[in-house]
């Protein structure tokens, strides 16, 4: 077993009063469905809320910008959702599927503004799908931003057992608990069974981390966040929680939180001094504003269903804000 530990993570630092769009990091969130399924041709469900959830929760965390990237077709209705974001077209072919090489150049053309990517939210099925594939292997194997990789893109992971070996991201991977089983075994691990206690789903997320040189966010009714030697459980289950776009804006909390707050240098050009958080605590922190956001919903609505996920975003700032360094 490995450590695992109690304390909260560090606190936010103080948000800089002369600060800028520019100073508080650009998010990218790269998402979105407008294709029918690749192998039937039958029609699948348009998603297009996801990363527009994700995108005002970036901004709710302080991200200075957003940028959602997302499938021609549909990119004008999540920016009618989510006017304060902007938008950069992913293009389509005749069936409305991304197009493969098109959607990594997209990605290439992100890097350089980006502080952080967010990948996954209602990005739809990845299998026979090579835009989707595309879009994730080319977001996962750059090392100039930090990405974090939700929903879809967790699964299109599982749809390539040698992922790993091209895995070169700095990465947070928020899977919940089907996901986690579902990737763990294309991948050919042996993990623990993670609905059987908070300990073994710590065991899960260490070894699934150290596996993929990453920090692992496993959700369910606790949420464990893991690296490959410590794991830290939140376990204050709130069922307000468990409705539709509630991890897109878990995913885009914790985005907005490493555009701001990572280092936005690799570690090999940074000075001893230059340590800033890790993405292991900026993933305990996010887990933590989600939470306390859920539970302020809650006690003013004195209810324990009912929510909306976009009822979270307005409660996220006073969250950032109570973790920030007095």
């Amino acid at each position: 077993m490995n450590d695992r530990i109690t304390a909260p993570p560090p606190p936010l630092p103080a948000r800089d009063p002369r600060g800028h769009k520019g100073t508080f990091g650009t998010v990218a969130i790269i998402g979105g469905c407008a294709a029918d399924h690749p192998s039937t041709h039958t029609a699948q469900t348009r998603m297009i809320g996801g990363p527009a959830l994700a995108a005002l929760a970036a901004l709710r965390t302080g991200a200075g910008l957003a940028r959602l990237v997302m499938p021609a077709p549909i990119l004008d209705a999540a920016l009618t959702t989510a006017p304060e974001a902007t938008g950069l077209a992913l293009p389509v072919d005749n069936t409305q599927q991304v197009i493969g090489h098109e959607a990594a150049a997209v990605v290439d053309q992100l890097l350089p503004t980006a502080h952080g990517i967010l990948i996954g939210p209602g990005l739809g099925a990845p299998d026979d799908a090579p835009g989707v594939q595309a879009a994730v292997v080319r977001t996962v194997g750059q090392e100039a931003v930090p990405v974090v990789v939700d929903a879809d893109a967790i699964n299109a992971l599982a749809t390539m057992p040698d992922i790993h070996r091209d895995i070169r991201a700095s990465m947070i991977i928020t899977p919940h608990v089907g996901e986690f089983k579902r990737l763990t075994s294309a991948l050919g691990m042996h993990a623990s069974d993670v609905t059987a206690s908070i300990d073994a789903q710590c065991e899960g997320a260490c070894s699934l981390a150290a596996f993929l040189g990453c920090v692992v966010v496993l959700k369910s009714n606790a949420t464990v966040v893991a690296d490959a030697v410590r794991a830290w459980a939140h376990d204050q289950p709130n069922s307000a929680l468990a409705t539709a776009g509630s991890g897109d804006v878990l995913a885009g909390v914790i985005a907005g939180l490493v555009a701001q707050h990572a280092p936005r240098v690799p570690a090999i050009l940074r000075r001893a001094d230059d340590i800033g958080p890790t993405l292991f605590d900026l993933a305990r922190t996010g887990v933590l504003v989600h939470a306390q956001a859920g539970a302020t919903w809650a006690a003013s609505n004195h209810a324990s269903g009912g929510l909306l996920a976009r009822d979270l975003l307005n409660h996220i700032p006073q969250a950032i804000e109570s973790l920030r360094t007095p």
